[in-house]
């Protein structure tokens, strides 16, 4: 039987394996790392992490540490042993071996990279210097977008929000380099700080690659003028989410003629997209696009299609440019030093081979036993789900039939696909790694262009195997638990029922919450975006969820930085769903409806220790400030404390009291689901 590795890192220790050490059971929870200073119904996120955030030391080269995305970082080295052992191994010509092993070594030969400087991307520049009108800037733009660098047009194939068995044509609104588009309209000391490091980004690209700081400087002020133009088009973040306002199919011979200098006939026969119809999610972005294609001067666009060229490529060129980008970066993230060459190649395999690399992670790491395991926690939540439905007193029996319907239909994907990725077509060679980067970009393309009015594959995983994430897709109806996230801290084969459905479970209920939050609502059982309310009882989930909005966007993040409750809607929906449907689950298996006490806790108190420690998270300050104004998922405090201050049985479990600091009285506590 495979070994399945848990990560016991310093910084990430607070529940442990049950295991005898000097004779006694260990039982998931250190007491001793409990916050003896802080009261539960003040600030539960600090009760029981609090010791440890005030400990635990940020990595140099990271700009954050504790559990969920951040148990990535020890999940990589397990990744690194893989790639360090196949890359040193002369492997099968064409094998998973050889082309996740070859890639990884073409990227760690820095002195070949280093040698070569910018002349991968010189014919690309050159490319550039040859456009002269913009029927030729649009061929280049049609010629890289195939090899990944979206630019100005930003073009995907995934199922029709309307029919979900069938792909279709997708473009969106891009042609920006900051996080967001508020990031060119905010004037507050933090992002104009952002704003001049990205212009000094973009002048250092130029120089480079031989242009004088002066001239360099200027054409830093041109693409980024171009970038501001394009950002005010732009829809933002909150707008986005609206999943109606964001769908427009339109057939191609009408935005030919109302877009004309975009040239869709002529764009998308470049392409190689054959198609009638595209859904412009954003038609305000291309509209304005149309108009600056004549308006700006075909000598500054080259200059911006210069400059995002650079900026697309910077990391796969020399240690200059990748300093560049990494100097740009930290102003973002607050990263103090850049992650080791081993580092940022396991990324990079994982991001470019990630199902060749989860082959070999599944074999070497996964415990097959897991799946069967949470494949029950997955269907005892989901039959909490139906009895919280059945039990709904806000939503009548008709809307309550098809939201059981949409549940049971919902499809389970756990731990990795059924049918692997094929990389047949790439081929990596060892000493050219700019090369196998734009191989594998095109491969990825022509993989993405050939479903295109083809019926959806279902079986397709957005995620890698040993990513620590989970996720819900609306257009398949389906949820995702890869194998990253069966281990530790949320997933123990020896841990009691309090702790699996603490974490684990309430990942699982988080997921399949998503299916009935603001967004997910509005999609039938099937995938579609199709009404399957009643009037009154959508009006009454519209009210609950602007409730809830407005709860979070009163929480406190930094200083004067709130969370934005439109942004993260979603997420905070699916968190208060998910615990509800943990708690409800928990209390179906024997611990649960005992009161047995291990080490001073009750089933329920070990229940919500859990919840609180999966969320355990410690970041940067600027990595923090970027994450509220661009993440959908509220910061990690928030997705313990906002939850608990609406859910009942927390304030039994720890005799949450009138006074304390998240008290809410019962009128006052949000209930959606």
């Amino acid at each position: 039987m495979k070994k399945l590795i848990y990560l016991l890192c310093l910084a990430l220790v607070f529940l442990t394996a049950w295991n005898y050490q000097d004779g006694h059971k260990k039982s998931f929870v250190d007491v001793a790392g409990i916050d003896p200073l802080t009261k539960p119904g003040d600030n539960f996120f600090r009760f029981v992490n609090g010791k440890w955030y005030d400990t635990a030391k940020i990595a140099s080269d990271q700009s954050g540490v504790g559990s969920y995305s951040f148990m990535n970082i020890p999940q990589k080295q397990l990744l690194q042993n893989i790639l360090d052992s196949v890359s040193k191994t002369k492997n099968i010509m064409g094998s998973v071996e050889q082309k996740v092993g070859d890639f990884y070594a073409s990227g760690m030969d820095m002195a070949t990279i280093n040698q070569r400087g910018y002349q991968p991307i010189k014919p690309i520049l050159g490319r550039i210097d040859a456009i002269n009108d913009v029927p030729s800037l649009m061929k280049f733009v049609a010629a890289e977008l195939k090899t990944g660098n979206r630019s100005i047009i930003g073009f995907g194939v995934s199922p029709d929000n309307k029919n979900s068995t069938i792909n279709i044509a997708h473009v969106n609104q891009t042609g920006i380099g900051l996080p967001e588009r508020d990031y060119y309209f905010k004037t507050d000391p933090s992002t104009l700080n952002i704003q001049e490091a990205y212009k000094k980004y973009i002048s250092t690209l130029f120089q480079l690659t031989g242009t004088d700081a002066v001239t360099a400087a200027k054409n830093a002020d041109i693409a980024y003028a171009i970038e501001k133009q394009n950002a005010a088009s732009h829809k933002t973040n909150i707008e986005r989410r609206d999943v109606k306002a964001n769908y427009h199919k339109l057939a191609v011979a009408a935005i030919n003629q109302s877009q004309p200098n975009i040239g869709w006939v002529t764009l998308l026969a470049d392409l190689g997209a054959t198609t009638d119809s595209i859904d412009m999610a954003q038609p305000a972005y291309y509209d304005s696009l149309n108009g600056l294609l004549k308006s700006i001067s075909i000598n500054d666009w080259k200059i911006y299609l210069k400059a995002n060229t650079l900026k697309d490529y910077a990391e796969t060129l020399s240690e200059p440019f990748v300093d560049a980008a990494f100097e740009f970066s930290k102003v973002l993230s607050g990263q103090a030093v850049q992650k080791s060459r081993r580092q940022v190649m396991t990324d990079n395999v994982d991001s470019y081979l990630g199902q060749a690399l989860g082959q070999l992670y599944v074999k070497r790491y996964f415990n097959e036993d897991a799946k069967k395991r949470v494949l029950v926690l997955v269907n005892n939540l989901q039959k909490a789900f139906e009895n919280r439905i059945n039990h709904l007193d806000w939503m009548s029996d008709s809307t309550k039939h098809k939201a059981i319907e949409k549940l049971y239909a919902i499809t389970k994907k756990l731990g990795y696909p059924d049918k692997w990725r094929s990389y047949d077509k790439v081929q990596i060679s060892r000493t050219k790694y700019f090369e196998n980067i734009r191989y594998i970009k095109q491969d990825g393309w022509q993989h993405q262009i050939t479903r295109l009015n083809k019926p959806v594959d279902k079986t397709e995983w957005s995620t890698t195997p040993s990513t620590v994430t989970a996720y819900y897709n609306p257009s398949a109806n389906e949820v995702v638990f890869p194998a990253g996230i069966l281990q530790f801290p949320y997933f123990d084969f020896e841990a009691d029922d309090a702790i699996n459905y603490g974490g684990i479970g309430m990942v699982i209920g988080h997921e399949m919450t998503h299916a009935f939050d603001d967004q997910g609502a509005q999609f039938d059982k099937d995938g579609n975006v199709k009404n399957w309310w009643t009037k009154e009882d959508y009006d009454k989930f519209r009210a609950k969820t602007k409730q809830l909005a407005d709860l979070y966007s009163s929480f406190t993040v930094l200083d004067d930085v709130h969370v934005k409750g439109e942004l993260t809607l979603g997420e905070n929906t699916a968190d208060n769903g998910g615990i509800a449907m943990a708690y409800d689950a928990f209390k179906l298996t024997q611990q649960g409806k005992g009161n047995v006490k291990i080490d001073g806790f009750t089933p329920d108190q070990r229940f919500f220790l859990s919840i609180a420690r999966i969320w355990r998270v410690k970041t940067r300050d600027a990595f923090l400030r970027t994450y509220v104004n661009t993440n959908p998922h509220s910061p990690a405090t928030w997705r313990v404390n906002g939850p608990l201050m609406n859910f009942e049985p927390f304030y039994q479990a720890f005799n949450v009291q009138p006074g304390d600091k998240n008290y809410k009285a019962e009128n006052q506590r949000v209930h959606i689901w």
